[in-house]
C-alpha cells in the first residue's frame, strides 16, 4: 500500500468514531471533509454543513470523540488488513477520487481498491439486474458489454451471480476494463465464493475491485444497497438487463435517477415489468433498442472530471 497521509488517517479515524452502536454519518463526512482545513473542523467537534443531517450528527460527533484514540486503534488494524492483500486508499481529500462519485451527495469518504483506478472511468455505465438471471437475460448482458467495449465504456457491475458475473465476464473477454463494486471489505473472503477467480482475473486483466467498506467488513443485508449507491454513483448511467420488482438492480435504477445519472432499460424489462414500464412512462428511464440509445446518452467524460475537479476547488477554498 502507498503511504498514508496524516490527513487520510484522520479522515478515517472520524468515520471509525462510535458512540454507542452508532456512527456519523459517512455521506456526511464525504461532502463537508474534502478539504485539510475542513478535516480539521471536523476533529474540532464541528460540522461546516448547515443541514438538518448536520445538525443531528453534530450531537453525535461530540459524543464520540472522546473516544479518538480507540478510533485510531481501529484504522491501524483496518490499513493492515488492506496492506495485507495489496489493496490501496483513496479519499475525498485526494484528486483521485473517482469524478463521477464525487458528485453525488451521498459519496463514500474512503475507497479501498485492488488494482488502478484511471482517469477513462469516467466514461462509464454500470451493467446490472437479477442475481437469478435467465439465460436471456445473460445474453443480453454480455452483449450489451461487448458493445460498449467498442466505444470505449469501462464497464462496472456488482461481481454478483447472474447478470454482473456475465457482464464482467464478456467485458474481460472482448478486451474491456471493468471495475467490480463489492458488497464487501477488500480484504474480506470474496462474495459470492464462486467469483473468486473472476475477482482475480479482473485485477489481473487491467481492471479494478472496489469497496467502501471497512477492509475486513463481511457481507451484511445492509451493505449491498450502499454497493449500489456507489455503483450507480461512479458511473455516467446504469442498464439494468433483468429485474423483478424486488430486485436490488431495481433499486439501483431508482438511486441513479436520483443522482440525476441516466437510466437505462433494455426493452425486454420496460415491456414485462411495470415497475419499469412506469419509470419509462414517467420519463425517468430511457427504453433501450439499439446501442445507440445508450451511447448518445452517456455524456461527455471530461466535463464530469473538470466538475470534480471544481467540486475540489470549491472545498479546497473553503466554500
Amino acid at each position: 500500500m502507498t503511504a498514508i497521509t496524516p490527513q487520510q488517517r484522520d479522515l478515517l479515524a472520524i468515520c471509525a468514531l462510535r458512540a454507542g452502536s452508532k456512527s456519523v454519518d459517512w455521506s456526511l463526512l464525504a461532502r463537508t471533509c474534502q478539504s485539510p482545513e475542513a478535516l480539521q473542523v471536523v476533529l474540532g467537534g464541528d460540522i461546516p454543513e448547515d443541514s438538518a443531517i448536520s445538525r443531528r450528527n453534530l450531537t453525535l460527533l461530540r459524543e464520540a470523540l472522546p473516544a479518538i484514540d480507540d478510533a485510531r486503534s481501529r484504522v491501524t488494524m483496518e490499513l493492515e488488513a488492506a496492506e495485507s492483500v495489496g489493496a490501496r486508499l483513496v479519499t475525498v481529500l485526494d484528486p483521485n477520487y473517482p469524478a463521477n462519485l464525487r458528485l453525488v451527495p451521498n459519496l463514500p469518504p474512503f475507497l479501498f481498491h485492488l488494482g488502478d483506478l484511471e482517469e477513462r472511468d469516467a466514461r462509464s455505465a454500470a451493467i446490472v439486474g437479477t442475481r437469478s438471471a435467465s439465460e436471456d437475460g445473460m445474453r443480453r448482458a454480455a452483449r450489451m458489454a461487448r458493445l460498449l467495449v467498442d466505444e470505449d465504456v469501462v464497464i462496472f457491475s456488482g461481481l454478483a451471480k447472474g447478470i454482473d458475473t456475465s457482464a464482467h465476464t464478456a467485458t474481460l473477454d472482448a478486451g474491456g476494463r471493468t471495475v467490480a463494486v463489492l458488497g464487501t471489505g477488500i480484504a474480506a473472503k470474496t462474495y459470492p465464493a464462486q467469483n473468486r477467480g473472476l475477482a482475480a482475473r479482473i485485477v489481473g486483466g487491467g481492471g479494478a475491485l472496489v469497496s467502501q467498506f471497512w477492509p475486513t467488513s463481511g457481507p451484511a443485508t445492509w451493505t449491498f444497497p450502499r454497493r449500489n449507491v456507489v455503483t450507480s454513483g461512479a458511473t455516467m448511467g446504469s442498464i439494468v438487463i433483468e429485474a423483478s420488482s424486488t430486485s436490488g438492480a431495481k433499486m439501483q435504477a431508482r438511486i441513479a435517477y436520483e443522482h440525476g445519472k441516466q437510466v437505462f432499460l433494455i426493452k425486454s424489462l420496460a415491456t414485462s415489468e411495470s415497475w419499469a414500464a412506469k419509470m419509462v412512462a414517467e420519463g425517468k428511464a430511457v427504453e433501450v433498442t439499439e446501442l445507440g440509445d445508450v451511447v448518445s446518452r452517456l455524456g461527455n467524460a471530461k466535463r464530469v472530471q473538470q466538475a470534480a475537479q471544481q467540486r475540489l476547488q470549491l472545498a479546497l477554498a473553503g466554500l
